[in-house]
Formats: structure tokens, sequence, C-alpha cells
């Protein structure tokens, strides 16, 4: 009831909400009146009104019966003593045995009762079972419809309707209009919105009352684009529609296409137009205009580079690979829980080399966590259980088990039983084809495989010449990560020359990814193999790249490198991995339960390519011979230095950050440049004072990009405060080669990288080449 079908061409776009919002009010009218289900003939939705007791589970030990209910909004599930569960806060539903807290009573409750509520954000899932598989499946498959839907139609206009319908009754008194205006971050006088309630004629019935048409009336009035119109109007000969012609003039003087333009031009009237009339003129109207500017094809990421578009056949040293430090942890790295659930969530998003601490366990079990930490523990087993189920999920592309192994030969041999058994053909255990390789292998030859970074017992030469033994263990040096504490030359000559007995089984399990102490550059050219790994701290890598850029690029040329974050971050932050990917590291770990500017830009950087975990670096940093030096990057051949402009137009309904009801935003926007030394920058509208409604700017930024292949660009919005620090807003971050030039909306995400619909920026951009 919610989605006609003759509202399906606006779909997920701004005007789209302006329909919705229609609709929505004229079902909310008629099931407050009538009691008319909104999803009426859905029967797990119906069941699901009904309530089922079913059991929380917090451990094997706590597991309590619960009455669950979905309420009539279809958008809170309510349980023991009203506590909610909002729809709009679930990512995902999992069923079966998910999570380490179901995999513990697996032998009490069977999968098919047993269900996980995963929701957005930081925030701790919800493990249930239901008292039949019947009723789980009900309710799993009810709360993936709630999900849909919600998505469908924005769950920004469910919630600003029924809180500001304080007295229920389907219809908006003045009162509750200004509380929707306040909740929609806009601040308007009364006298103001006392006019646009009736001077200007929505209030058509003179009830006092707002209904349906008079409700949409209301909204068109107040969403009106001016800054959108005016680009309309400069296009447009009449004002009122732009002709097919006119919207190829634009489409090449303003959005720079390259395309085919008339087809392309009349494939965006057949896609976005919502009027036939116009659609038989071959002409676009104001609203067409505005629903492709809020479209995929109007933002500001180039929708060509969304699905995988690279070359995925050269050597992994050549791409950038999304990583993660401590996977296990969900927060901090003294005293946080370790779960299985930090491994869903890092493959979750794409990422593609995750890290296990491994230690002697009870009963012969290897254990993970963060050793000489009160971090909690998980088993060996469990991980890779969680790898099997969703290595590839996302990606089709390999992932890497980087293990930091701190076993007994014997729970060894334990870890080299559950990745064999567990992962079966998914873990390489060989060379590809059986034959003596030179240079890695790509991610294209490794789809579906499994790679296990750690500690090897000789090299991949011995396995074709007949010179390696059957040996039941060897000895190799240990230079783990336990060396991260050394940053100051604490205890060097007792961490780095440790001795540690490795298990054949475990060392056959490693093929492409042998983990190797590093001793310089000058060694490394001479001796080090092409399937060797080096790992080292930030500062380490820092160093090494402040004394030896151009060595340092080299290196990243021939074999892998990880960087992963300092020992003394005990607060899990992240390092800025713009400077390791300066150098060409490949595998720069950061800490993905941790929030903030460092997994914004790793989340830009792998938002292309399909997100699929892997990134082709710039070919100046893959040719052997190339001389780049991230500090001196004008000295590199084919430096091309380019200019970017953007023009800060707009924002849209921007989201609060003070709960105070009263509390309106300042907004100001920051553009900041990540990339070589040279081009890090960042610039500053002015801020707009209570106004996150529709915040209008017009402001000119500009930076010279000495290196734009390895740039990043993020936008920041924040509300301005003249007396402390500014708050987050929101962000939006990626890479400068994935820009679409010309008049593009920015659509924001919140600080833990989800989607705030609508809250978007809209701007102007232009590249061009620095004379």
């Amino acid at each position: 009831p919610l989605c006609p079908s003759k509202y399906k061409p606006y779909k997920r776009t701004h005007c789209y909400k302006l329909h919705l919002l229609s609709h929505l009010f004229v079902a909310i009218r008629k099931r407050k009146r009538n009691r008319w289900p909104m999803h009426i003939g859905d029967d797990n939705l119906q069941s699901m009104l009904v309530g089922s007791v079913m059991r929380k589970v917090k451990s094997r030990t706590w597991k309590k019966q619960r009455y669950f209910k979905l309420q009539d909004d279809y958008m809170t599930i309510w349980y023991k003593s009203k506590k909610a569960v909002s729809v709009s806060d679930l990512e995902a539903i999992r069923d079966g045995h998910q999570s380490e807290v179901l995999l513990s009573i697996a032998d009490e409750f069977p999968a098919d009762r047993c269900f996980t509520l995963v929701f957005r954000g930081r925030r701790g899932n919800l493990d249930l079972v239901a008292e039949s598989a019947d009723e789980a499946q009900s309710w799993i498959n009810g709360m993936r419809t709630l999900i849909e839907n919600l998505e469908n139609m924005g769950e920004w206009i469910g919630d600003w309707f029924r809180k500001a319908d304080k007295n229920n009754d389907g219809r908006m008194n003045f009162k509750e209009v200004q509380d929707l205006l306040k909740m929609m971050n806009v601040d308007m006088n009364e006298h103001h919105a006392h006019r646009l309630f009736t001077v200007r004629m929505a209030d058509k019935s003179q009830s006092g009352m707002l209904e349906d048409d008079e409700f949409v009336l209301f909204y068109k009035m107040l969403t009106q684009r001016e800054d959108v119109l005016r680009v309309f109007q400069a296009y447009s000969v009449d004002g009122q529609k732009l002709l097919q012609s006119d919207l190829e003039d634009f489409l090449r003087e303003e959005q720079l296409d390259e395309i085919d333009m008339q087809p392309h031009a009349k494939q965006l009237i057949e896609r976005y137009e919502p009027s036939d009339t116009a659609k038989l003129l071959n002409a676009m109207t104001f609203d067409g205009f505005l629903m492709y500017l809020g479209s995929a094809e109007g933002s500001i990421f180039n929708p060509q580079w969304r699905g995988v578009f690279q070359d995925m056949s050269q050597p992994l040293c050549h791409y950038f690979i999304s990583s993660s430090h401590n996977t296990y942890l969900m927060e901090d790295q003294l005293r946080g829980q370790s779960s299985v659930e930090g491994y869903i969530r890092a493959l979750s998003r794409g990422c593609r080399c995750v890290e296990v601490d491994c230690w002697d366990g009870a009963n012969g079990e290897p254990i993970v966590y963060h050793g000489h930490t009160f971090t909690s523990k998980i088993l060996f087993k469990d991980v890779v259980n969680a790898l099997e189920n969703y290595a590839f999920k996302v990606s089709e592309y390999p992932v890497i088990l980087s293990i930091e192994n701190h076993c007994s030969v014997e729970q060894q041999k334990v870890m080299a039983q559950h990745l064999n058994h567990i992962l079966g053909d998914k873990l390489l255990k060989s060379t590809l084809e059986g034959k003596a390789p030179v240079e890695l292998p790509s991610p294209e030859d490794l789809k579906g495989k499994i790679l296990l970074k750690a500690k090897k017992i000789g090299g991949l030469e011995e396995n074709f010449n007949g010179t390696v033994e059957d040996p039941q263990s060897g000895e190799v040096s240990d230079e783990d990560e336990v060396a991260e504490i050394n940053e100051d030359n604490l205890h060097r000559e007792s961490i780095c020359r440790r001795i540690k007995r490795l298990s054949k089984e475990l060392s056959d399990c490693v093929v492409y990814c042998k983990s190797v102490q590093f001793s310089n550059f000058k060694h490394s050219r001479i001796h080090s193999k092409f399937y060797e790994v080096a790992s080292f701290t930030e500062s380490k890598a820092r160093k090494h790249l402040r004394e030896a850029g151009t060595e340092f690029v080299h290196h990243n040329s021939r074999q892998l490198t990880r960087v992963y974050p300092s020992g003394f971050r005990t607060d899990s932050s992240n390092f800025n991995p713009q400077e390791m990917w300066n150098a060409g590291c490949q595998i720069v770990a950061l800490n993905f339960q941790t929030a903030g500017e460092g997994m914004d830009l790793n989340d830009g950087l792998f938002g292309q390519n399909g997100s699929c975990g892997y990134v082709l670096k710039p070919s100046f940093m893959r040719e052997v011979g190339s001389r780049f030096d991230p500090e001196t990057p004008q000295q590199r051949d084919c430096y091309q230095p380019v200019i970017l402009t953007i023009q800060v137009i707009s924002g849209q309904q921007l989201p609060k950050v003070n709960v105070k009801e009263d509390s309106i935003v300042d907004p100001l926007v920051r553009v900041e440049i990540h990339g070589v030394p040279m081009d890090q920058a960042k610039q500053e509208t002015r801020y707009i004072e209570n106004n996150g409604f529709n915040p209008v700017w017009y402001d000119t930024l500009r930076f010279t990009i000495h290196t734009p292949e390895l740039a990043m660009v993020r936008f920041v919005v924040e509300d301005y405060d003249k007396t402390s620090k500014n708050d987050f807003v929101g962000q939006y971050t990626l890479p400068l080669s994935c820009v679409q030039q010309g008049y593009r909306h920015i659509h924001l995400f919140s600080k833990d990288g989800t989607r705030i619909p609508p809250s978007s920026l809209f701007v102007h951009v232009r590249i061009t080449e620095l004379e």
C-alpha cells in the first residue's frame, strides 16, 4: 500500500519523498480511522502483531523468556516493560547459530529456532530463540520485510509524522506542524510558519488542520529548491521545461558528460520524468530534473566506478587491500569484548584481510584474544567457521587470514586441523596449477580462496626442487606484533631475537604470504622473495617513508607489506591510512570497530571497484623503474597537477546533533584533501545560523592537487560552536578519480559509516589541469 506501482519511477529519489509522504498521510489516516492494516495479507507480520514468547539469550547461563510484539506502527517491537527495538535501527537478520552466544547453546536449541537481530553502528546484537522453527521463520521473514520496506520508503518519513501527530488523529494542527519543523531541523518563526499554514492556502478547508492534499501542498512550499530551480531556468527556454536539446546542452556544458549525448538525454527523460505528457514532448519538467540530480546518476560519485571496473589480473602486490587489525575486538584492546561478530562485520564491509591473535586455550582448543590484556576470549574454530560462512558473501576475491601465533606446537596442529576441516577447498594449500611461481598470483586467479599469512618453515622453492625435509616441526624467528610496544627501543634484544617452534601442519597452510622480519630495503632488494610479507608498526612505516620514500614504493611494487596501529593506541583508535597508501603499502590494517576519519578514508577508497576490497594502485606505484617519491611528487614522470574547484551551494535536511527539542544546527562544510604531503589541505565555508533544513552557502573552495591519482576528498558537515569544539553532523569521502563534475548531490553518512537519508549537500565541481 505504501509503494503503489504508479510511484515506482520515483524510487530512491528526493522527489520520491513528496509522493511517498502524500501516500503515507492517506494510509495513516485510513489506518487510524478504520484500523486498516498497512501490511494486510502478510501472514508473518500479522503473526508478529499478535506477538510471541521467545527467549532472549545473553550467555549460556542467561536465557530469559520475554514477550515480543510488533506495534501497530510497524516500526517498533516492544518487549519486557515496553523495552523497544526500532526497525530503523536494524541492519540485518541472521538465522541459525551465527553468533558465539547462540553457538554456545547449540546443543540445547536447534539452529532453526534461533536468530539474531543485528543493529547498526556499535550497538550489541540481540540473540533470540523462538518456541518453534515455524515461529522463528515467521519472525525472520517478517523482520526482513519490514527492513526492506523501510529502505524503500525512507525511515525518516514515518518517524517524523508519528512524532508530530501527537493526538494520533491522522491530521496535523498548527502546533504539530511547528513540532514537525523543529524535528526536521528547520528554524521558522511562528509568523512565517502560520503564513505557510493559512495565508498561502495550505489549509484550504480553513479547519485549522492539515489533511492529505493540504499537507502535500504545505510540504511542497516547505521543500522548494530555489538553488536547483535557478540551474533549471538557466537552461529552460520557457522556465517550465527542458526540451531534450536543452537537457543535452546542460549535460554537455555543466555535467561534462562524454557519452553519446542524444540517447543519454532521452534515457534520463524516460527514467526520471514523472509526467507522461512531458515524455511525449521529449522534455523534462522541474520535478524530473530534481529527481535526476538526486539520483545515483546525479550524485558526486561516478556510478561507472561502482562496479568492478579495474584490471583484476595483476599480482596481489599491485593492489590496495581493505584490511582489519585485531578483527576479533568489538571495543578497545585492553578490556574490550572479543567476538566473531567482529569478523562478520568486517567481511560485510568488504574487508579482505583479517587478523587472529592465537593463544593456547583449555581442553587443547586454541583461543583468540589480545594477549596479556583483559579482553574476553573466543575459540579459534569459531573464527574459522565465521570465515567459512562470510568470507565471500560481499566479495568473491581472496581473503587473507593474518595469524599472530603464540600457540604451542600441539595447539598449532589443532589450528591446522580446523583450517583444513572447516575451510576445505577454500583454503589455499598449494601454488596454482602446481607450478613453481615467479610472482604473486592475481585476485582474479584467487577468487574464492582464503590465504594464510603466517610463519613458514623454508620457502616455496624447496617444494619444487626436492630439498625440503619432512620434520614434524621447525624453528623460526619470532618478530610478531608484540614488537609494537618496542617503538622506543624498549626490550629490543629480548623481543626481536626469540626463536619459536612451528608445526609443519600449520606451516604447510602458508603459500603466498610468508611472514618475515624486515631488515632494510637494500637487503630486501637482493634477498627477499615475492611471497614474503613484512609487517611494520605505523611509526616504523613513517620512518621508512621519510628516509627512503622511493625505495619503499619500489619494495611495495614487488611484494606485500602490512602496516598496523601502534600498541600505544589502547583505545583502538586509528592512524591516517593515507600516509601508508602514499608509499604503496597494500595491507594497511585499521581497527574497523572504531569510527572516525581513518575508517571514513578506508570506506571511501574501497567504495569503488564493486566494494570488492581490492583497488588497483596507480601505474607509477606498480612499475619497478618508476621514481615516485610521495615527498616530492613533482619529480615523477607524467607529473600533471590539477585544480579542484568546489562550490558548496546548499544542504538538505541535515540531522540534529543536540537532543534538546529547540536546538537547531549552525552548519558549516569543511572539504579536506587527503593525499601526498603536498596535497594535504582543508578549507571551510562560513556557518549558517539556525538552519539545518535548507542552509545555502554558495561558497567556493579551491585546491591544487599534485598527485590526483592518490587524492581522497572528504566532505565534513559540522555544527558550529564558538565556545567549544564543533559537533560532527555527517560526512562523505571518495577518491578524486571517482568524482563526477558539474552539479552534484552528496548523500551524507553518519559517524558509524551508515547512510542518513535524506541528508545531503548540493555542490558544483570542476577539475582542470594546472598550466
